[in-house]
């Protein structure tokens, strides 16, 4: 008796392991133990996409005076929802807290003026770039120590903590302090806090043109522009979001919505390299 209900427990055993496991024609195995989660079609079940941004860096993605979140990556955000056909949901957060979203799976994507670099891509999949930027270096009007990147040496300078201009500035010996928001940055400066900031030159002149009065100036640019993507957890679960995101991307250049919402919020085309 109790060898053929052993037999029988082995038989089950063995009946499920094969109903997780069951293999195709082509030789290939599906079931629970293999069968990744795509991403794209939960997404597309959900009929959301969860986009994380900081929602106060102007104007990629900032509040308008009536306290809508607006902005040329907000935008760019709902045209991409619109072509995957599901609805984004805006989520806002500091800069470094973006990322710990994008890695504990809370957010789809990230769509925040990200720039593509080695460090990023080796723990991302980006999508291809939607723009591209240079960095420009910001001081006081009377500042006459800094005229170039090699001067940080030995300055201080403020940036979002663990972006890529605190990366940089550190890179050419500067000593860095994290703040949230471009607005705290250069208010630092004004102040004599910090000596310089780094960031998008785009952002800084759209800064200008809201506080024309600002004793602000750039003194140096990076001479290549950086390309701008979205990032999206690396891995084969994510292959088909980042094939669809491409795609629709694609479809936004050539429609000339992406250089549209460019014009709109940086009064030039940076979406084309």
């Amino acid at each position: 008796m109790k060898k053929k209900l052993a037999l029988a427990l082995a038989a089950l055993l063995l009946l499920a392991f094969t109903g997780c496991t069951s293999t195709q024609n082509d030789g290939s195995q599906t079931g629970e133990i293999d069968q990744a989660i795509d991403q794209l079609a939960a997404i597309q079940e959900k009929g959301e996409i969860v986009i994380a941004m900081e929602g106060a860096w102007a104007p990629w993605t900032y509040h308008d005076d009536t306290d809508t979140l607006v902005g040329f990556d907000t935008e760019v955000g709902q045209a991409i929802a619109e072509k995957l056909g599901v609805t984004p949901t805006f989520v806002e957060g500091e800069w470094d807290s973006l990322f710990a979203g994008l890695d504990s799976g809370r957010y789809d994507v990230v769509i925040n003026g990200v720039e593509v670099t080695e460090a990023r891509a080796e723990k991302y999949d980006f999508s291809t770039p939607y723009c591209y930027i240079k960095t420009a270096l910001i001081v006081r009007e009377d500042n006459t120590d800094i005229n170039s990147f090699e001067d940080l040496e030995g300055k201080s300078t403020c940036n979002s903590i663990a972006s890529t201009y605190m990366d940089l500035a550190e890179s050419y010996g500067a000593t860095a302090t994290g703040v949230d928001t471009l607005e705290e940055t250069l208010q630092m400066v004004l102040a004599g806090r910090a000596d310089a900031t780094l960031n998008a030159e785009v952002s800084f002149y759209d800064y200008m043109n809201v506080h024309p009065d600002a004793q602000l100036k750039v003194v140096a640019l990076t001479e290549e522009a950086s390309q701008v993507a979205i990032p999206m957890r690396k891995g084969e679960e994510s292959a088909s979001l980042r094939q669809a995101i491409d795609q629709a991307i694609q479809e936004l250049r050539e429609d000339g919505t992406l250089a549209r919402l460019s014009e709109k919020y940086f009064g030039s085309d940076i979406t084309a390299q």
